[in-house]
């Protein structure tokens, strides 16, 4: 079972209203909630002005019942205010004062470290979040996180987040991107560390700076995507490369325009164009794989190739 706790502050009572953090629970709620092809995929409840506001001690139980038994993984995603300190960082809610702003993220760890879910994923699209999972104890923003948790944040511990003039925060909106395939292995399969490479590269030297931060055995699927190739057809590589070395040779009859015709030559051509588009293969002494075919050359296995040629023989997917 996968539940997920998304919260989108726009209005505070006591600090300037933000205009896009309820667009972003809007636009990450369906990524979530369903997988590409349609299937079930986080339980999502939504947390934002519009449906009901969210106050500290209401956040403070949305947490609490996250983080209860009976799920598998928890996720928290929350859009808002953060105010920085020092080794920590407090999600700021709508009742919020200079004195209390919200709910310190530090307390919110003595809550993940206290539970029974065994992978818990925290992503927070605000200012100075890459200070969360700190030890404010120890005086240091060095992470602490008991096994299973992992945190994806905005933008250093001393840096802002920003909102774009279309209504969005701009790590929540690249942060979409990923979800919706952007991030996502050949198999389809979006990591929390997938989305952090991907978001890494969504960010120039002189922006907010993405901060990830994990103590993780395995990395859970937050969301699975369509295929680059067919997990029937990536299955093959070994019928294709029995070694990494090894150069599959090409003829005119590969390719579907040249004569003489094989149909199951072509047929084959069809999935070694997946691998390439995938980036698993690359043609040999030639740019393209036509040329390779109508110059009966051949293609071999790249490094990632190798890689999945490797998962395909221990039957890993």
């Amino acid at each position: 079972m996968k539940r997920a706790l998304l919260v989108g502050i726009d209005h505070y009572d006591n600090f300037n209203d933000l205009a896009g953090c309820e667009n972003d629970v809007a636009a990450v709620a369906p990524l979530l909630a369903r997988n590409d092809d349609g299937s079930a995929n986080f339980d999502c409840q939504n947390r934002t002005t519009s449906t009901g506001g969210v106050s500290r001690d209401e956040l403070l139980r949305d947490f609490d019942a996250l983080l209860g038994g009976g799920a598998d993984v928890a996720l928290a995603y929350f859009a808002g205010h953060g105010s920085g300190r020092d080794t920590d960082v407090v999600l700021a809610t709508e009742d919020g004062t200079g004195t209390t702003p919200g709910i310190a993220l530090s307390d919110v760890m003595t809550k993940v470290a206290q539970s029974q879910v065994k992978e818990i994923v925290l992503i927070l699209d605000c200012c100075f979040s890459g200070s969360a999972g700190g030890v404010p104890q120890l005086g240091t923003s060095a992470a602490s996180l008991r096994s299973g948790v992992s945190i994806l944040a905005a933008s250093r511990g001393d840096q802002p987040a920003a909102e774009t003039e279309a209504g969005r925060g701009l790590f929540s909106t690249y942060l979409c991107g990923g979800l919706e395939g952007g991030a996502a292995d050949v198999l389809g399969k979006t990591t929390v560390a997938g989305l952090y490479a991907y978001l890494d590269e969504s960010f120039g030297a002189w922006d907010q700076r993405p901060v990830f931060k994990a103590n993780v055995e395995r990395l859970h699927e937050l969301r699975a995507c369509k295929p680059a190739v067919p997990v029937g057809q990536l299955r093959r590589i070994p019928e294709f490369f029995p070694g990494p070395a090894h150069e599959y040779p090409l003829d005119p009859s590969f390719e579907p325009l040249a004569d003489p015709k094989d149909p199951d030559h072509e047929e084959v051509f069809g999935i070694l164009q997946r691998y390439r588009a995938a980036k698993l293969v690359e043609p040999v002494g030639e740019e393209h794989m036509y040329f390779a075919a109508m110059n009966s050359k051949g293609c071999r296995l790249t490094p990632l190739g190798q890689h999945y040629l490797h998962m395909a023989h221990e039957g890993r997917f």
